[in-house]
Formats: C-alpha cells, sequence, structure tokens
C-alpha cells in the first residue's frame, strides 16, 4: 500500500521563469532523467518524482527559487517539454501541467494509450480520481491548480498535482505513485508536501473506512435536501469539530525569506561536494577543465548534478544546498551562472549519448563524482554558506550571472 512520506511548507511566489532559464531547465531535466533512467530505470524515475525532498532539490539544481511553489510548475513544464520529443526512445510520457493544460490531461493520456498500447481511458479516470480525492476527499483549504500526470509505455505512473491558499499565501504540493497502489480512497499518497493548517477532512485515512461507507448509507437513507437541513441547524448551533487524531508526519518546511542561510544548508555535505570536485576534476575531467574560469566550477555543479542522479532519500534534506549547483533567478543565494549551466549541460549529454553508443567511462565518472563527495564528507572542512555565497557572487560576471534583474555587471573593484 502506498503511504505518505511527509509533508512541506512552499510560500507562493507571483513572477514568471524568463525564457532564458526555461529552455536551460528543459536541456537539464530531459538529460538529468535520460540519466536516472540509464542507470536504474523508468521506475526509479517515477520514485524519485513522487518523492517530495528530491522533487524540490531538482527543481533547485535546475536554477529556480529554491524555497518557492514556483518550483512544482516550472519543474513539470520543463519536463514536459524536454521528455516529449524522447518519449519514444524512454517511454515515459508527461501530461497536464497549469490551470487549463491540467484539464487536459485525460485526453492526453487517451490519445497515449491508443499510439503506445495502455489503456488510456482507465488511466484518464485514474487522473480524475486522484484530483477528485485531492480537491474533495481532503478537505484542507488548498484549490488543486496544478495536475501533472507522469505515465510510462508499460502503463505505470506518479501524479504530482499541487494546490494553493490564498489565505495564509501557502501552496501544498500532493504526490501520488501507481507502484503498490491498491486503492484511491484507503491512504493512497506517497506524499502530501504542505505545512499543517490545523483540523482538516483527510477521508483517504484508512481510520475514516468506517466514516466512508457511514456517508453513503445517510445519502441513501436521507436524501441531499434532508441531510442539508440537519447540516445548517448543527452550523447555528456552532458545534465545534473534533479534534483530528491523525498523527504528525514529518515534514520539509520551506521558509519565506529568499536568501540562503546557513540553517538551510547540511554544511558537510556542501563541504564534501566541494572537495570530491576539487579532487575528482582534474582526474575525471581533464578536458573540462581546460576551459579557462569555468571548468573548476563546472565540476563543482556536476556534484551536486550527479547527486539528484545517484543520491538516496535521506540526501535531499536540505533542498537548499541544490541551488548552490546553478544559483538561482531570482539571485539566490546568486546569479545563474549561465556559462556554467551551459557547460553542465554539454558535459552531461555527452556522458549521456556516449553511454547509449556503450562508451560508459563519463557517465560513470559523474557516479565516481558522488560516491567521492558522499565518502569526503566526513572530514571535509571549508568556508562557511555566507562567505561561499559571497565569494560566488564576487565571480559572477565572470561565469556569465544572470537574475531576473538581468545581467550581473563586472565587480565595482575590477
Amino acid at each position: 500500500m502506498a503511504k505518505r512520506a511527509g509533508s512541506a511548507d512552499l510560500p507562493l511566489h507571483s513572477g514568471h521563469v524568463p525564457k532564458w532559464l526555461a529552455d536551460r531547465m528543459t536541456r537539464l531535466g530531459g538529460v538529468v532523467s535520460e540519466a536516472i533512467v540509464h542507470h536504474y530505470g523508468r521506475d526509479e524515475l517515477l520514485r524519485r518524482l513522487a518523492h517530495p525532498f528530491w522533487f524540490q532539490s531538482f527543481g533547485a539544481v535546475m536554477g529556480m527559487d529554491w524555497h518557492s511553489s514556483g518550483i512544482t510548475t516550472s519543474v513539470i513544464g520543463a519536463l514536459k517539454r524536454g521528455l516529449t520529443p524522447l518519449s519514444k526512445e524512454l517511454g515515459i510520457h508527461v501530461c497536464g501541467g497549469r490551470g487549463k493544460h491540467s484539464r487536459q490531461t485525460p485526453h492526453e493520456l487517451v490519445a497515449i494509450g491508443e499510439r503506445v498500447g495502455f489503456d488510456g481511458a482507465a488511466l484518464a479516470n485514474a487522473s480524475r480520481l486522484v484530483a477528485k480525492v485531492d480537491s474533495a476527499a481532503i478537505q484542507d483549504g488548498f484549490d488543486l491548480y496544478l495536475h501533472g500526470f507522469i505515465v510510462t509505455d508499460d502503463g505505470k505512473w506518479a501524479v504530482v498535482q499541487q494546490g494553493m491558499n490564498d489565505t495564509s499565501r501557502l501552496a501544498r504540493r500532493y504526490h501520488w505513485l501507481s507502484e503498490d497502489l491498491k486503492s484511491f480512497v484507503d491512504e493512497p499518497h506517497t506524499a502530501i508536501d504542505g505545512k499543517g493548517q490545523g483540523t482538516i477532512v483527510n477521508l483517504t485515512d484508512r481510520r475514516a473506512e468506517a466514516s466512508r461507507k457511514a456517508q453513503i448509507d445517510i445519502l441513501d437513507t436521507l436524501g441531499p435536501d434532508t441531510i442539508a437541513r440537519k447540516f445548517l441547524t448543527l452550523e447555528e448551533r456552532e458545534v465545534a469539530p473534533a479534534a483530528s487524531p491523525q498523527p504528525l508526519l514529518p515534514h520539509l518546511v520551506m521558509p519565506e525569506h529568499h536568501d540562503v542561510r546557513a540553517k538551510d544548508v547540511v554544511l558537510r555535505r556542501l563541504h564534501g561536494t566541494l572537495a570530491a570536485a576539487a579532487d575528482r576534476g582534474p582526474t575525471d575531467f581533464p578536458d573540462l577543465l581546460m576551459t579557462p574560469g569555468v571548468g573548476p566550477r563546472t565540476v563543482e555543479a556536476l556534484a551536486m548534478v550527479a547527486e539528484v542522479v545517484h543520491g538516496t532519500p535521506c540526501r535531499f534534506s536540505d533542498p537548499a544546498r541544490f541551488s548552490f549547483a546553478h544559483g538561482g533567478k531570482d539571485r539566490h543565494p546568486y546569479p545563474v551562472p549561465v556559462r556554467v549551466y551551459d557547460e553542465t549541460i554539454r558535459v552531461l549529454k555527452s556522458a549521456v549519448q556516449k553511454a547509449k553508443l556503450g562508451q560508459q567511462e563519463e557517465l560513470f565518472a559523474l557516479k565516481r563524482l558522488d560516491d567521492q563527495a558522499r565518502q569526503l564528507e566526513r572530514h571535509a572542512t571549508g568556508r562557511d554558506v555566507e562567505e561561499h555565497i559571497r565569494q560566488e557572487r564576487a565571480k559572477s560576471h565572470g561565469y556569465g550571472g544572470r537574475s531576473i534583474f538581468g545581467e550581473e555587471p563586472p565587480p565595482q573593484d575590477a
């Protein structure tokens, strides 16, 4: 039986993803997905997408605002653009999206099913049920506005959908996974992302089975009009709801502050990543390091991308750390180093393409980079978070730094 894995706060952010970043997110999202499928298979990619901590880290490594609700929309959009051209090769299809695109999900599933051979109508019903459960069976004050359905050629799927609460200015993201799913109404989630908002109505809890049956019996016996009159009577008496017996789940809290602070990062992991890049870079990426001013910094970014590809769930408890790969579009922790980003994509794309031809060395070099980072974090030391950010911003112009505010100017003392 699929189960909940945790929850998280996602502050609602307005704005848009600039085209220069959206295009790069599309390419990076596609090639990271290819690498995961190459190493671990399609089912593992679905499991990653159904893991809320990994999903947030994935968005952060792609240059999105590390803590915001915008990661959900931008990552689903990037994957849809990046994986659609690869759908025949990988057997993975991304449907839905935000707003009107979410409502097209059933039609997309039927069309893909006719093309590849799975039961698109059944999956379309699954899509509708998933949306209905999170909008009606779980009444937590969040109105759904995004629905992404990722499905493989053999009919396995993951769903990522998100709702917003205008009053609290928070978003809640819901994750589903078809693996081991036996029921749509009995604890079906792999995770619900969002801070507890007090008492909620959760009819998918296994303890609510009796309640679900009773509601059907009452509806059959009394009819909707009688139920409505009795409900109004209860409201007039101001009957307080009973406290929820549901236990608290582990949750990832995404703070409202935009800047990355020391408390948001597991420093030993960051030190391990930087030390591994310095140690393995000259050995595994000698040609890359011939690029003046870019090579060593790109290896640092590649080390974080490698962890997104190879890391285990416990590695993603601090999504902010992955923003140190390619910065953030809002200039936090620093502007997106465009030249580094492009080099990351080039190296990873080359590694994946060669691996398809049986030449595994470059892709395995990235795996060694991740392995080394885990070993070195036990004793590696280095700059603190604030100093790392300060130095990165000072070098930003040389890396082609860019944000929603424009291109990063050269340092004043240059």
